[in-house]
Formats: C-alpha cells, structure tokens, sequence
C-alpha cells in the first residue's frame, strides 16, 4: 500500500526526532496501538542509546496515526517518546 507522508506531519516528526524512513518502517513493521478520530496507530520501540536535549535515553518509542483512503496511507502525525520499554521489537537504529 502507497504511504503518503504529509509534509506538516514529517516536518513534526523531524523536530521530535524522526524521519520519513522511521515513519514508513512503523508502519511496516509497528505494533498496532489504539487511536481515535477513525484513525490507526502503529508504534515501534527503537534501541537509541544516544542524547536528546542534553540527556542520555536508552530507547525511542516512535508512534504513528494515519488513515487509509483509497488504498493510501496518508499520514496525520508522529509522536517520539524517549525512555526504557520493555517491548521485545526494540531495533537498532
């Protein structure tokens, strides 16, 4: 299915610490987590171990809502989270 990416989402998601290659791959291979507004979610936990705003974090939880028109996935928006999970999907980046 073709993922459409809208600019103001990815524009987000690049300040929160994600990219267009983090949100296809979320999609791709995420978990499903609930969402509202007759959207869907799909979440991945990433191995990080780097700093983010001056403080070290061991993984990122990289969240994704989009709808589906049409066979389109178009993307309404990303939220990063940074922390420990202990989701067993963690990769590395």
């Amino acid at each position: 299915m073709e993922i459409r990416i809208d600019p103001h989402t990815l524009a987000r998601a690049e300040e929160r610490g994600a990219n267009e290659t983090k949100i296809e791959d979320v999609i791709h291979t995420g978990f499903s987590t609930p969402a509202k507004y007759d959207r869907m979610g799909k979440t991945k936990v990433y191995d990080f171990n780097q700093e983010w705003h001056g403080k070290i974090y061991e993984q990122k939880r990289v969240e994704v809502f989009y709808t589906v028109e049409r066979e389109v996935i178009i993307t309404a928006t990303v939220y990063v989270f940074y922390g420990k999970w202990e989701e067993k999907n963690a990769d590395s980046i």
